[in-house]
């Protein structure tokens, strides 16, 4: 039987270059090996219920004469240990720009934030989840300056484009050019550069290029990430006269970094950030058993809204009801907020153009900011929403109380807790921020609307004041993460079955891998009174008794029929008891 890893290359480069290659990535292998140790387990035996990542900047939580990292960790430690178990902070390497996304240097710690010793110490309380930002490199790093200067093997890092390649069927997620032209030691060159000018696209069709990238992996992996995010990675190859988006030497690319991760360390899991259709973004789970582990769920964002946006849960659950995953060995990164904006190309062919453009105008009269894209006749396309998510729920012009807008923006969480996967969890999310409109206004990025920074005195004296909303969100927040780590029910692979109630209602039950524990979760996306009845299994005891995981509220079944009232954007997780 074919090593998979050389199948992997003969795919890439052909059979003659693979058998070139094969040897360097061995000695790559090796040496990780033996500077980890012999491999022990499988990545997916780590995932559980317990599972929860919250996602933050390295300086997200600053306070005089400290340095971020170290005042983060300090946070943290106060904060979340109890609920939340693993930390995803996003690039913290030198970087020019795009917050961090732009990266210099691929194994520094920005100074700014501090070092590899504070990146320990966090560990120390934390499971880590690091980026792989392999789509580009800054304009700024070694690698590129090098590439200027003209330095072999640097001029082959890149990707030069000659003048009149046909570049016309390239998907393009920003209205940017996508070549920028640089003054080189040996003239100027068109380089592709997908997002902005200041992040140059890596040439994988070089396999140095991958190997730098393979080993940038397992350093990774030695400094204590359990979980690496590879970053816009759907864009990895590029062909010319294709899309350039989805190729199949992506997903070999990927295929690649998972076998050699299965040989040096199994309990890592690959996490890729896919921000286009659903049945595109699930293509990255594979067969199940050899790409990602982890997809982030980006269709879940824009349809929560819209559920709550109509008061119907009835587009949410027909999507959510079709969610199948291909293995018992795979699971969703649920998510509803992250340091992006909400995407909408993902909704695309789930809701309607016209739904998409009424969420747009809705997101604007909030005060808001929607970004568009280009289509290929000269028309936008709104693609992303920049706005805070508790925000982005109000109802535009009305004034809203602290208690509904918590009440709402917690049943949204809810919602994106219940379903089956790992829950991310934006951390202007869990500690109850508005969207930050000086930061747009400062930086001219509307993508700064939901980055802002926070002083760590201030933001626990808002905790600790009972009428705040950080307050309003932060402890009911915590209270659910604890209670769903608590329960089985709620394991990333166990099974769920989306349920018909009431059209303002996102029922389903959530039954752990031995279905020896079950919970029913409803949640209720209108702004009034819902009654409903919920029939019981037949198997299930006609008079049985159900206990709310959240409240301790009990309540009865009579004569296999479930009666509940569901108050305002009330939120019910209940577990038979007994």
């Amino acid at each position: 039987m074919q090593d998979p890893i050389l199948d992997h290359l003969q795919f890439l480069y052909g059979a003659e270059r693979a058998r070139k290659i094969y040897p360097r990535l061995v000695e790559i292998i090796n040496t990780y090996q033996m500077s980890l140790g012999l491999p022990t387990g499988k990545a997916t035996s780590r995932l559980s219920e317990q599972d929860a990542i919250l996602i933050t900047y390295g300086d997200m939580v600053q306070a005089p004469g400290e340095s971020p990292l170290v005042t983060l960790n300090d946070f943290l430690s106060q904060t979340i240990k109890d609920c939340v178990n693993t930390i995803h902070i996003l690039p913290f390497f030198p970087y020019s720009s795009d917050d961090g996304f732009s990266i210099i240097d691929y194994r520094q710690v920005d100074p700014a934030l501090g070092d590899w010793s504070d990146i320990k110490s966090i560990e120390d309380s934390f499971s880590l989840m690091f980026d792989a930002v392999v789509n580009h490199v800054s304009a700024q790093s070694a690698w590129f300056e090098k590439f200027v200067a003209w330095e072999e093997p640097f001029a082959e890092y890149f990707i030069v484009v000659p003048e009149g390649a046909v570049l016309n069927q390239v998907f393009r997620p920003r209205s940017l050019p996508l070549l920028t032209e640089v003054e080189t030691a040996d003239g100027a060159k068109l380089v592709w550069t997908t997002f902005s000018s200041d992040q140059i696209d890596l040439n994988f069709a070089n396999p140095d290029v991958l190997l730098e990238v393979i080993d940038t992996l397992l350093f990774y992996v030695e400094q204590g990430a359990k979980l690496i995010r590879l970053d816009a990675i759907a864009y990895i190859w590029k062909e010319t006269e294709t899309t350039c988006i989805h190729l199949p030497q992506t997903h070999r690319i990927i295929q690649l970094m998972r076998s050699v991760l299965d040989m040096v360390a199994p309990q890592v899991l690959i996490v890729t950030e896919t921000n286009v259709p659903h049945d595109e973004n699930i293509s990255y789970f594979g067969d199940g058993q050899n790409e990602a582990q982890m997809v982030y769920n980006f269709s879940l964002p824009p349809l929560t809204l819209h559920a709550f946006h109509h008061g119907s849960a009835q587009t949410l659950s027909e999507w959510a009801s079709r969610l199948v995953l291909p293995s018992s060995e795979v699971s969703f990164f649920n998510f509803l907020a992250s340091h992006d904006g909400i995407g909408l190309t993902p909704a695309r062919g789930l809701i309607t153009d016209g739904d998409v453009q009424e969420i747009a105008r809705r997101v604007e009269a909030l005060g808001g900011f929607v970004s568009y894209r280009r289509n290929s006749d000269g028309s936008e396309s709104p693609y992303e929403l920049n706005i805070g998510y508790i925000d982005a729920l109000r109802e535009p012009g009305v004034e809203e109380t602290i208690d509904i807008v918590s009440r709402r923006f917690l049943c949204a969480q809810a919602i994106m807790l219940a379903l089956r996967g790992v829950p991310g969890i934006y951390f202007h999310s869990l500690f109850g921020s508005s969207s930050w409109f000086e930061g747009v206004q400062q930086s001219g990025q509307k993508r700064r609307i939901n980055r802002q920074k926070l002083q760590r005195d201030r933001l626990l004296e808002e905790l600790n004041d009972e009428t705040s909303l950080r307050s309003h969100v932060f402890y009911p927040y915590a209270h659910m993460l604890q209670q769903r780590a608590a329960e089985p029910a709620f394991h990333p692979t166990g099974e769920q079955e989306i349920i018909e109630v009431h059209p303002s209602v996102f029922a389903l039950w959530r039954r752990s891998p031995s279905e020896e524990r079950q919970v029913l979760c409803l949640q209720n996306v209108a702004n009034e009174i819902i009654d409903i009845s919920v029939t019981l299994a037949e198997n299930e005891d006609p008079d049985s008794k159900f206990i709310d995981l959240l409240s301790g509220q009990e309540f009865s079944a009579e004569t296999s029929r479930l009666p509940l009232q569901i108050p305002p954007y009330g939120v019910l997780w209940l577990r038979p008891k007994g």
